[in-house]
This record gives structure tokens, C-alpha cells and sequence, in this order.
């Protein structure tokens, strides 16, 4: 049995998300408060009582799903029961959290860095992001080449894939999918061009912290965003993290290659459900369940 702990990443934000963890256990209570003291500000209000508006900040959605993720990956104790691990964008730091190679308010300083330097890089420069489903990937990656300052930023299952570019060019490539036959093409509420060379500013504020930072070494495997391969070395992981920034999610290859490697099912731990819908698209003969909350401790 090889079981494989995934990550969701900015999307799957809720009103009222971990609120069942803090009431019900003392654990989840103690990092929900080190995380509004890390961050400066009372997340877990938000988290609990925020507008939709609100939690879709940049600066409050990523450090909120980290954090609802990893309290749920401690409360489970998915580190000793993990054959390998993977995070979707900002999932990968709640993965690299759960499996032990920084700690929870660690993981939660590198998330808030990245989080306002991805605002920063949008501020100033408008850009965005469209999801294409219903073509082959190299349909996709052609279009891109031919329109011009657009690029594949999620290739999310096969069939479904997210691009990011300037407001233009996104609008042009929704068309021309259309055209092209897609079912479906439309833009993402979102604040910029995530996972594009549009992030090349968030990725050198990042990439020093990161360096400065000491990782361990995973209990597991990390299949990285980047390389869509397993990864134990820290210094790889901590390259390919800050390369993750302007560089595709590779998400289907992720999931190819667990598969590869002999994964027998996967768990989702964290807010939302998406990442089993990948799964299941991906390769419906891998069991995907997942967790957003634990049961009343009797």
C-alpha cells in the first residue's frame, strides 16, 4: 500500500474554513494563534468570518489554505503514513511543511513572503489567467507560441489545462481555443498571470528567502511542481521551489509519475476537493478521497 498526501492550492478558499478544527481541538487552536502572530494580522477571523472578497486577497488566501492544510496534516499525522507527497502551487509548501522539512510557522513566513511579492508582481503589471478544456496540450502550447505572451501555467489533467499571459493576450487565446473546438474556455478570477514569467519579481524576492532558510530532508518523496518528479535532496527541493514561480505546475505529470511509482491511492488533505477531481481524471483507477475536517475527538 503506498498512499499519496496532496495539497490543494489558491482556489479552494471557503468562509468559515478550519473553524470545525479550532473549535474541536486544542492543537489546531495553539497554530491558528501562531499563525495570526506570524502573519501580523488576525487570519483565523477571516478564515472563520471573512467575506468571499476578502479571503480571494493573495496576501490572505495562500497563508490561509497553508495553514487550514498543514494543521489538518499534523491533527492526521499524515508524516508517519506517507509514501510520498505532492502540493498544487502553493500546496507544495503545505506538503514540504507536512512532511518535515521546515516547520509549520517556518513554512508559514516563506508563504506570507510569497504571497504579498505575488501581489507586488501583479500590482504592476496587469495579467491573468484562462482555463481550456477540451484540447490536446500541444493545441494549447501551439497557440500559445503563435499569440505571443501567453504560456501553459497548469497542466492540470489531461484535456484541462490553465494558461497565463497579459490581459490581451489571454482574451485572444479564449477565442482561438473556442475556435479551435474547446469546450470550454474562460477566464479565471484571479489577480495576475500566476506561474509565468509575470512572476519574475516575486520569484527573486522569494528565491532569497528561501536560500536563507534551512530545509531537512522529507520523510518522503516530494513530487515537485516543477519537475513533476520525487524529490528527498533539500537543496534540489529548495531550486526547484523557487523555479515553481514563473515555471507550468506540472500537475498531470505529477500524478502520472506517482502512478509510476507505484501509488496505490491518494488522499486529499486541505479545503476543497479539486485535487481528486484531478486524480480521477487523471487515472480513475487510483482510489482519491480527501479530508477538509476530523470528527469530534470522543
Amino acid at each position: 500500500m503506498k498512499t499519496a498526501y496532496l495539497f490543494p492550492g489558491q482556489g479552494a478558499q471557503y468562509t468559515g474554513m478550519g473553524k470545525d478544527l479550532y473549535d474541536q481541538h486544542s492543537l489546531a487552536k495553539e497554530l491558528f494563534t501562531q499563525a495570526d502572530e506570524v502573519l501580523g494580522f488576525e487570519l483565523s477571523k477571516i478564515m472563520f468570518e471573512g467575506s468571499e472578497e476578502e479571503l480571494k486577497r493573495t496576501s490572505v488566501t495562500q497563508p490561509a489554505i497553508y495553514v487550514h492544510s498543514v494543521v489538518l496534516a499534523h491533527l492526521m499525522e499524515v508524516k508517519g503514513k506517507a509514501s510520498m507527497m505532492a502540493g498544487h502551487s502553493l500546496g507544495e509548501f503545505s506538503a514540504l511543511a507536512a512532511a518535515g522539512v521546515f516547520s509549520f510557522q517556518t513554512g508559514l513566513q516563506l508563504v506570507k513572503i510569497r504571497a504579498n511579492a505575488m501581489q507586488q508582481a501583479c500590482d504592476a503589471t496587469p495579467s491573468t489567467m484562462a482555463a481550456l478544456v477540451g484540447l490536446e496540450d500541444a493545441v494549447v502550447e501551439k497557440l500559445c507560441q503563435e499569440i505571443g505572451n501567453v504560456v501553459p501555467a497548469n497542466y492540470n489533467s489531461p484535456g484541462q489545462l490553465v494558461v497565463s499571459g497579459s490581459v490581451e493576450s489571454i482574451q485572444i487565446i479564449i477565442e482561438q481555443a473556442k475556435s479551435a473546438g474547446a469546450k470550454m474556455a474562460v477566464p479565471l478570477q484571479v489577480g495576475g498571470a500566476f506561474h509565468s514569467p509575470f512572476m519574475e519579481p516575486a520569484k527573486v524576492a522569494l528565491a532569497k528567502s528561501i536560500q536563507d532558510t534551512e530545509f531537512l530532508t522529507p520523510v518522503c518523496p516530494i513530487y515537485q511542481n516543477y519537475t513533476g518528479k520525487g524529490e528527498q535532496d533539500p537543496a534540489q527541493i529548495q531550486r526547484n521551489l523557487i523555479a515553481q514561480l514563473t515555471a507550468p505546475v506540472l500537475w498531470t505529470q505529477t500524478i502520472q509519475q506517482m502512478i509510476l511509482d507505484g501509488v496505490t491511492e491518494c488522499i486529499e488533505i486541505g479545503p476543497g476537493k479539486v485535487l481528486q477531481g484531478l486524480v480521477k481524471r487523471i487515472d480513475r483507477s487510483i482510489p482519491a478521497t480527501g479530508f477538509q475536517t476530523l470528527p469530534i475527538p470522543s
